[in-house]
Formats: structure tokens, C-alpha cells, sequence
């Protein structure tokens, strides 16, 4: 009974540690997956032959995502303290000033918006960045080349493919407690 109380409190600097650690681990172990599953998917007339290293673009587009639910997940000021955090750091890891790396979060951001208009679906939105990301649309038959839309059907596959990468915020709070 006393276990299910007493939760381990964290920072918001510890907050992101664990949270970008987990996510770039799960990309870095979870790409190959992704690639050999669009490389072999049947909605393409020949595979897009993804190298299961290129996982940049989706690198991005999975930290976009993730970032688009923080503001539901937290109260607005820690998400924007989390979130501050989250670009610290990851300009470090990727290399890069500050503010670059966050333009290229809102360029990620703003891509994700236009492609998956009108849709408020972030997870759809990931998938169809992916498809364009990745060119795919050079892969698909002749009928939706031509309306250089993705395959509905692909789509929903990705769809459920990038749930996976989405941060389970309930089973970290089942585990961890903010301080306040």
C-alpha cells in the first residue's frame, strides 16, 4: 500500500533527461524497423530502399511530435520550462546554438501543420511528414503519383507504427511525480 504513494519526484531538469534519453534510444533502436517496414510495404509499386540509418527526418519528426503533447500534459508554465529544457539540450546533442535548433523545431513544426492540414491529428501528421520526408510518393503507383497524395491504406500502417513512438505520459506519472 505505502508503495503506490510514494512516487520518486523529479525536476523538471530530470523530466527531460529521462524524456529525451528514452525517445532518442527509441528511435535509434526503432528506425530499422520503421525502414524495413516501408522498404517492404505493399501500397509501393518498388521499395524506396530506406537506409535503416537515415533516421534523421524521422528523428525530427518523432521530437516534433512528442513536443505537441506536452502542452496537454503539463500546466503551461512547466511546459514551457520542460520544453526550454528539452531544446537546451538536444541543441547540444545535435550540435547546434540554441536558437538554430529551435528554428528547425518550428520549421519541423510548421511542415507537419501544412502537410496534415486540416487535420489536428498529430499522429496523422507524423505519418504523412514521413511520406513526404522520405520522397515516397515516387514509390506509389501510378493513381496516387499523380495525385501525389500518400496511399490511405500506407498511411494507416504508419499511423500505427508512430504510436510507438509516441511518450506514454500516463505510465510515467504512474511511476514519477513533478516537484511543484
Amino acid at each position: 500500500m505505502l508503495g503506490l504513494s510514494l512516487k520518486r519526484k523529479l525536476t523538471d531538469n530530470q523530466v527531460a533527461n529521462i524524456f529525451i534519453n528514452a525517445l532518442l534510444e527509441t528511435i535509434d533502436n526503432g528506425f530499422v524497423e520503421v525502414a524495413n517496414m516501408i522498404n517492404e510495404d505493399v501500397a509501393f509499386v518498388r521499395s524506396p530502399e530506406i537506409a535503416v540509418n537515415a533516421n534523421a527526418e524521422f528523428g525530427m519528426i518523432v521530437i516534433v511530435g512528442n513536443l505537441s503533447f506536452l502542452e496537454s500534459t503539463f500546466d503551461p508554465e512547466q511546459a514551457g520550462r520542460v520544453e526550454r529544457l528539452i531544446f537546451q539540450k538536444l541543441s547540444k546533442i545535435y550540435g547546434l546554438n540554441e536558437g538554430d535548433f529551435t528554428k528547425i523545431i518550428r520549421e519541423y513544426q510548421s511542415f507537419i501543420t501544412r502537410v496534415n492540414h486540416p487535420s489536428k491529428n498529430m499522429i496523422y501528421g507524423m505519418s504523412k511528414a514521413v511520406f513526404h520526408k522520405y520522397n515516397l510518393n515516387n514509390f506509389q503507383d501510378e493513381y496516387f503519383r499523380r495525385m501525389q497524395a500518400p496511399n490511405p491504406l500506407f498511411l494507416k500502417r504508419m499511423d500505427e507504427v508512430m504510436t510507438n513512438f509516441i511518450w506514454n505520459w500516463d505510465a510515467f506519472f504512474k511511476k514519477y511525480k513533478l516537484n511543484s
